[in-house]
């Protein structure tokens, strides 16, 4: 009688186990098949960016400057010169720039266990803007070789970012452990603060400087060039990889931090890791392409709210949406006054403002309901 209940425990056991692998692996395919659209909804902006324009290009002149990025061509129609010298770059530009936003704005909202964090929240775009104004103010009047002129903006916007980094760290800790209070407060005071730097900045700038200062500041990737590219890739590449792997850190600390602690976790260490990591991804795309809001704020809510929590999956995913907005929105900058070029920074957020109030109101709407 033992040997049979048992038996049919053992039986009962096995099938909770085996409904349980079957749950995971439908959600993993699930998961899979997810990245999949969203990869092929990238390249199929990527195409549309690199193929509309006030110069409209067709597909088989598409096919033959991809293929003579890889060998020399005797063809240098201003078509193929177009599409290789300008617009392949600027949307490889855009693509990095909105995955570096977007994990960025994602692996913030976990640290802070907040989903309205972002970079521009906690100063970290506001302190590299401030670096990169002061330095357009000022760089007439320092002298720098020619090889290293293009460096100086990138290298000032991390350096401003780090120091936002690092005041932060020092203002957010009490007894030595980072408080997201303090941290977001930190962030609100420090963002009044380079405010006022940049409006010093604007208010002592020539007209030249100033225009320049105005153009960057509400962004753009008009700066997209196979030089810059060579100097951004390789960093913001790094930078996002290291946020990556920080995933399975981010999911244990949604269980909070004495949770994550017990579950062997070094939070303090964590958090200041993600920090720096931040600082560096979003100083550097902040140096290219000037303030571009709303990515790293609306690009992760619409996945966790579509797709879920999972850092091991929204990571990745938020790479892949953002550089698809951005695509978007620097096809709507090029054409919405073609031949002018409106600042991407307003495009992303006349698309993205509408769209996180309408995801509030929904959220809103399920609380009150209780669904």
């Amino acid at each position: 009688m033992n040997l049979k209940i048992n038996s049919e425990s053992s039986i009962a056991e096995n099938n909770s186990t085996y409904r349980k692998s079957q749950i995971n692996e439908s959600t993993l395919v699930w998961k899979m098949t997810e990245q999949k659209w969203l990869v092929l909804f990238l390249l199929l902006n990527f195409v549309l960016a690199v193929s509309i324009g006030p110069a409209v290009i067709d597909f088989l002149v598409l096919i033959k400057s991809m293929a003579s990025l890889f060998q020399s061509s005797a063809d240098s129609s201003y078509l193929l010169s177009i599409v290789n010298n300008i617009r392949i770059p600027r949307a490889i530009l855009a693509v990095l720039i909105g995955s570096a936003l977007a994990i960025s704005g994602a692996s913030l909202q976990g640290i802070c266990r907040n989903p309205l964090a972002d970079p521009t929240l906690l100063g970290i775009s506001s302190g590299a803007a401030a670096a990169a104004v002061i330095g357009i103010v000022f760089m007439t009047h320092w002298s720098f070789p020619d090889a290293v002129k293009p460096y100086v903006l990138p290298c000032l916007a991390f350096l401003g970012a780090a120091i936002t980094a690092f005041v932060i760290d020092k203002m957010a800790q009490v007894n030595g452990k980072l408080q997201i209070v303090t941290l977001l407060l930190a962030g609100i005071a420090l963002n009044a603060l380079f405010a006022a730097i940049i409006g010093l900045m604007s208010y002592l700038a020539d007209d030249q400087s100033l225009r320049l200062i105005t153009y960057w500041l509400m962004g753009s990737l008009g700066a997209g060039s196979w030089q810059n590219i060579m100097i951004a890739a390789p960093i913001l590449i790094l930078s996002m990889w290291g946020i990556y792997h920080k995933r399975n850190e981010l999911n244990l600390l949604l269980l909070g931090e004495a949770n994550a602690k017990y579950m062997g976790v070094e939070v303090e260490k964590v958090k200041k890791q993600l920090l720096w990591l931040n600082a560096l991804t979003v100083g550097l795309a902040v140096s290219v392409s000037g303030i571009i809001g709303f990515i790293g704020l609306v690009v992760p809510h619409i996945l966790r709210i579509t797709t879920g929590s999972d850092y091991r999956y929204l990571l990745l995913n938020s790479m892949l949406l953002g550089g698809s907005v951005m695509l978007i929105a620097d096809l709507v900058a090029r054409m919405v006054a073609a031949p002018a070029e409106v600042p991407i920074g307003i495009i992303t957020s006349i698309l993205g403002a509408p769209v996180f109030i309408l995801l509030l109101i929904k959220q809103k709407k399920k609380l009150a309901f209780g669904i």
